[in-house]
């Protein structure tokens, strides 16, 4: 009897690999180059110096923050990606959804930052929204970059329980909250001064567009 054989399906993990080759390579690189900042920003949850020192608006577009800005969205890009796959919803070797994801990413802050630059000059609140700005960036980078570690390692396992995943969304909500928090008490002498504004930037533009996108998700997956 013959015995009936079965095509065996490999998956491509090459593009993955790659990615995550490149992404702890621009870290190094940046961990060479910036060793003080580095330093500092690698201590970001357990200290506001970080914060303090490079609070200039300047530090926005050195290299530092635009290296890890490249890093923050392959790696929220991974974490989505794998998530969806824990949860049956996509393969994690998809590479042509990933870049689709990472297109989106990009997008979706970079058009935020935009609407938020266009709102603050019309609020006249133009230099308390870059250092609000460069607040987040900061801690969304540090939250990019310790996710990056744990997505390399959930890629190659398989069978990962779906409580990892809402474990690592909690804490970075924890962080991002805890950023919000450092940027108002460091920022609360301007807040208060503009405390209506302020009011009206967090509603539209810190509420609204994360509203409305876990609508838009969680519409499109019902």
């Amino acid at each position: 009897m013959i015995e009936q054989l079965h095509p065996r399906i490999l998956e491509n993990k090459d593009w993955a690999t790659l990615l995550f080759v490149l992404t702890f390579a621009v870290v190094a690189m940046t961990k060479s180059a910036y060793e003080t900042r580095f330093s500092e920003f690698s201590k970001l949850i357990f200290s506001d110096k970080y914060a303090k020192i490079y609070r200039d608006n300047n530090h926005m577009k050195s290299s530092f923050t635009v290296g890890l800005f490249f890093v923050q969205v392959v790696s929220f890009a991974f974490f989505i990606l794998l998530t969806m796959n824990i949860f049956g919803y996509a393969s994690k070797t998809d590479w042509i959804l990933f870049i689709q994801i990472a297109t989106f990413l990009l997008y979706f802050i970079l058009g935020k930052y935009l609407i938020e630059k266009i709102v603050a000059t019309s609020f006249n609140i133009d230099e308390f929204v870059e250092l609000f700005n460069l607040q987040k960036v900061t801690y969304r980078t540090y939250i990019g970059v310790l996710i990056l570690p744990i997505n390399a390692v959930l890629f190659y396992y398989n069978n990962i329980p779906q409580i990892v995943p809402l474990v690592i969304i909690g804490i970075s909500l924890c962080i991002s909250v805890y950023s919000y928090f450092i940027s108002i008490k460091t920022y609360q002498n301007a807040i208060i001064g503009k405390l209506f504004y302020f009011i009206l930037y967090l509603c539209a533009l810190e509420i609204a567009p994360y509203y409305f996108l876990y609508y838009w998700i969680t519409k499109g997956s019902a």
